[in-house]
């Protein structure tokens, strides 16, 4: 196994070039990281409650009440282009 291979790895992953002064500092860098982790794992969490975030986090929801909305015209007045009163997009998925 070569030196930097899981940081190649990670890079074809995500579709980048590395220079090998990046490389040595990214291989220094998830080396550490990876080492953090393994401390962790070792920390007694078998009282601990799961949770999605630390702080009491709630959601602020209004009323779905029924509002006058924007006029379709109005609407695509300033659109580039529009075609029997929908808005035209570029096709992204072939």
């Amino acid at each position: 196994m070569g030196k930097f291979d899981k940081v190649d790895y990670l890079a074809r992953l995500i579709r980048i070039e590395l220079s090998e002064e990046e490389k040595e500092l990214f291989s220094s860098q998830l080396g550490d990281i990876l080492g953090y982790v393994e401390q962790l794992k070792e920390v007694d969490i078998s009282g601990v409650e799961p949770m999605y975030h630390p702080l009491p986090i709630t959601n602020r929801f209004r009323k779905d009440e029924v509002r006058p909305s924007l006029d379709r015209d109005k609407a695509l007045s300033n659109a580039p282009e529009a075609k029997d009163g929908f808005f035209v997009v570029p096709k992204v998925i072939e």
